[in-house]
């Protein structure tokens, strides 16, 4: 179905398309993108499927200067007109168009310690062993999820990850601000970030 110069990955229900190209080409990366989408869009609508084209988001992933080169800002397509993004979402992680995780580390440390302070508010109506599964649950398992694609990451964007593992650590034994975190990760067997 597609031409074998695109790319494809397919899951439950998303379905990305990509291109390879210089960025001096993208006119070229367009033109294909767009017979792609419109291919897809053609094969749901004869298998009874419908594509959303307002869901569709576009994202071109390069270095700055090479970025600079690519002038074009919008994909026409028959129904709607997409924009290039700077930072799409992925299987829940957040890819930026550098690919510096930045935004992905952000909004994992926001989401974090929002369930941090939920559980802080209930901790003393909990036993010590809901409250360690409560952290993995809602923080640790996300720490974990996905954690390959922050390979060669920042130092300063694995420090707020460690920052919020800390608290978790914090949280589930009750040790202070002042206590040397190392320790308390120790004794909860805790590997660091």
């Amino acid at each position: 179905m597609l031409s074998p110069s695109v790319g494809a990955h397919a899951y439950a229900n998303d379905t990305q398309v990509y291109i390879s190209t210089p960025a001096t080409n993208y006119t070229d990366a367009i033109d294909r993108l767009t017979t792609c989408i419109t291919q897809i869009r053609d094969w749901m609508a004869s298998s009874r499927l419908k594509l959303n084209e307002e869901k569709t988001q576009i994202i071109w992933l390069d270095t700055c200067q090479q970025l600079d080169k690519v002038t074009v800002q919008t994909l026409k397509l028959q129904n709607t007109t997409v924009p290039f993004s700077s930072v799409v979402n992925d299987l829940d992680v957040l890819l930026d168009c550098q690919l510096t995780m930045a935004n992905h580390v952000a909004a994992l440390s926001r989401s974090c310690f929002f369930h941090l302070r939920r559980l802080r508010a209930i901790k003393q109506s909990v036993t010590s062993d809901a409250t360690i599964t409560l952290v993995h649950a809602f923080v640790s398992s996300r720490l974990d999820s996905c954690n390959s694609l922050l390979a060669g990451v920042s130092s300063q964007l694995l420090q707020r990850l460690q920052v919020v593992q800390s608290a978790g650590a914090r949280l589930v034994t009750g040790a202070r601000r002042s206590a040397h975190i190392t320790l308390v990760l120790h004794d909860l067997y805790w590997l660091p970030v």
